[in-house]
C-alpha cells in the first residue's frame, strides 16, 4: 500500500490545513438554548469537536459573537476553552459579513475555503455564507454543528446556501478531509482521540 505524493496543499481542491480557515459565529447561551432543529447538547459537542479539529491542524480561527457589549453572554464556556487563543469579535450585525472587523479577520487568514458553523442556520449562517460565496470564497457549512429555530428553518437555510454553491460537510468529514492519510503521523493520535475515542465510541 503506497500513498500517492501529497498534492499541493495550497491548491488542493479539497480542504487542507494550509488552504482552509475555521469560522465560528454566535455560539452563545441564548442562541444555543433557542435551537429547535437538533439536540442542543449534541450540537454543542459537535462544535467543540470541530474546534478541537481546527486547533489540531493549526487552522486560523475567526470567532465572532453578537451583542455582548449590549448584555448578551459570550461564547459558551466549553467552546471558548478550546479556542482560548482566539479573540471574540463582537458585533451588532446579524450578518457578520457586514461587520468591518469580522471581514478584515476573514481576509487576514489568507484562506479562500471557509469551514463555518453559526447560529442560527437561517440567519447567522446563511447571510455571511451567501456574501462570502458572492465574493469568490468556497464555503463549507458544518451541518451537524449548526442549528435553526425550527427543523423547517434549518432545512430552508441549508437549501438556500446549497443552491448558492455552499458545500455541506459534517464535523467528522472535516476531520478526515484535513487528515486525509493516516500515514501523516503528526496529527493521527490527536484526531483518533477527538473523533473516535472521545466521541464516536462514546455516543
Amino acid at each position: 500500500m503506497t500513498s500517492e505524493p501529497r498534492r499541493d496543499p495550497f491548491t488542493d481542491p479539497l480542504l487542507t490545513p494550509e488552504n482552509a480557515a475555521l469560522v465560528i459565529i454566535d455560539f452563545q447561551p441564548t442562541q444555543v438554548a433557542s435551537v429547535r432543529s437538533m439536540d442542543t447538547a449534541l450540537m454543542t459537542k459537535n462544535v467543540v469537536s470541530l474546534a478541537q479539529i481546527g486547533t489540531t491542524f493549526g487552522l486560523p480561527v475567526v470567532l465572532s459573537t453578537v451583542n455582548v457589549a449590549n448584555g448578551q453572554q459570550p461564547t459558551v464556556a466549553e467552546l471558548k476553552a478550546v479556542l482560548a487563543d482566539s479573540p471574540e469579535l463582537d458585533r451588532t450585525q446579524i450578518n457578520a459579513w457586514e461587520d468591518v472587523e469580522f471581514r478584515a479577520a476573514v481576509e487576514a487568514t489568507g484562506r479562500r475555503k471557509l469551514i463555518i458553523a453559526a447560529l442560527w442556520t437561517e440567519a447567522c449562517l446563511a447571510y455571511p455564507t451567501l456574501d462570502a460565496l458572492r465574493e469568490g470564497y468556497e464555503v463549507f457549512p458544518v451541518v451537524d454543528a449548526v442549528g435553526g429555530t425550527s427543523a423547517e428553518a434549518h432545512r430552508a437555510g441549508l437549501r438556500r446556501i446549497e443552491a448558492a454553491g455552499a458545500q455541506p460537510v459534517s464535523w467528522v468529514s472535516v476531520a478526515t478531509e484535513l487528515q486525509r492519510d493516516w500515514a501523516r503521523a503528526d496529527t493521527v493520535a490527536r484526531i483518533r482521540e477527538v473523533v473516535i475515542v472521545d466521541r464516536l465510541l462514546k455516543e
